[in-house]
């Protein structure tokens, strides 16, 4: 159960940035020329190109990413994650889900469920 939350959450994290980068390819000019660094801007108004960067590589995919590929690492040495690990997730998601939602919220809190019942399994 510990490796298929891992892989869930992996998979979740990779398809955001990859989603999000490629559906963003109107703004890679302004990205790789330093279109996004402006001192007056204002985090509550950004402009497209920003929040293309935001929701792709700046996301927060990439982590999602590596924190799934770790769990997966650690379940083949046969290391349990610790719980709030899992409850920490669970309840990102979970308040991510209130607030936005039609997303893949569900899944990852199904990885996280599955992530909780695997820890809860694993020898001590």
């Amino acid at each position: 159960m510990i490796t298929w939350a891992g892989r869930v959450l992996a998979f979740l994290g990779a398809a955001h940035v990859v989603a999000a980068t490629l559906l963003g390819h109107r703004h890679y000019g302004e990205w790789f020329t330093f279109g996004l660094w402006l001192p007056d801007a204002d985090i509550t108004e950004l402009p497209p190109a920003i929040g293309a960067f935001w929701m792709g590589p700046g996301s927060f995919g990439v982590p999602l990413l590596l924190l799934g590929c770790l769990i997966v690492w650690l379940d083949r040495r046969a290391i349990a994650p610790p719980a709030f690990l899992a409850w920490s997730l669970l309840v990102w998601t979970v308040v991510c889900a209130l607030i936005f939602e039609p997303a893949p919220w569900v899944l990852a809190a199904a990885a996280s469920v599955l992530l909780l019942i695997g820890i809860r399994r694993a020898p001590r």
